[in-house]
């Protein structure tokens, strides 16, 4: 452990909160006390943001992490870098080191706007990788930046075409489904009424366009009669 680490480390244990961890360990079956802090997350977000250049190349350049924390921070790191080549070339080191849900889902890269042609590369081999968050993860940058202009019908085969077991990559398939049916209803309802997707993900993506306050009432009508 160099000494950037370990201060960054004696940094996040002078912002535990004992009481947050003992709400987010229930939170996170996979994840074991013993590897938590306690750390709220908008402290990590301003730890992240503070961070010089060096100390963040220094920090991400040392995996595997012990702490749920670190792995967290590490992600908001991430997401922070501007260079396209830079991020995702830490993105593909890192990922196979996250082992929940909360890591997966806070890695947010700002620097894909301009790259999305660049992203596909990555993101269709990361859904082959039989990795269960990098499959998540994959799926997630379909869903929040492919379903404006840039929808192509293939996306949704993709992940039509996953046949998984994990729990996490099964709910982000209803998530990333749900979310299509609520913004492109003729390209994502077919899904349904074709009966395309998994027993588990068609049922739990039903449920998600149900419960949300997007999606108008005769719409939802609709979408239970195809459970």
């Amino acid at each position: 452990m160099t000494d950037t680490v370990k201060r960054i480390r004696d940094l996040l244990f002078e912002e535990k909160d004992e009481g947050y961890k003992a709400f987010q360990s229930p939170l996170l079956p996979g994840i074991s006390p013993d590897s938590m802090i306690g750390v709220r997350t908008p402290v990590l977000r301003h730890i992240a943001k503070k961070m010089t250049a060096e100390e963040k190349e220094e920090f991400i350049s040392t995996l595997p992490h012990r702490y749920y924390e670190e792995n967290n921070l590490h992600a908001y790191v991430l997401s922070l870098e501007k260079n396209f080549e830079k991020c995702f070339s830490a993105i593909d080191a890192f990922l196979p080191y996250i082992d929940n849900w909360a890591t997966c889902d806070g890695l947010r890269p700002i620097c894909i706007k301009e790259n999305e042609d660049r992203l596909l590369t990555y993101i269709y081999r990361w859904l082959d990788s039989g990795e269960c968050y990098t499959i998540r993860f994959a799926t997630e940058m379909l869903m929040l930046h492919y379903m404006k202009d840039n929808f192509r019908n293939e996306y949704p085969q993709k992940i039509a075409g996953i046949l998984s077991e994990e729990y996490y990559v099964n709910m982000m398939s209803a998530w990333y489904f749900a979310t299509l049916i609520t913004k492109r209803w003729d390209d994502g309802i077919k899904y349904l009424e074709e009966h395309m997707l998994s027993p588990f993900v068609h049922a739990k993506t039903i449920s998600k366009v149900c419960d949300s306050l997007a999606v108008p009432r005769e719409k939802k009508e609709y979408v239970k009669k195809l459970r």
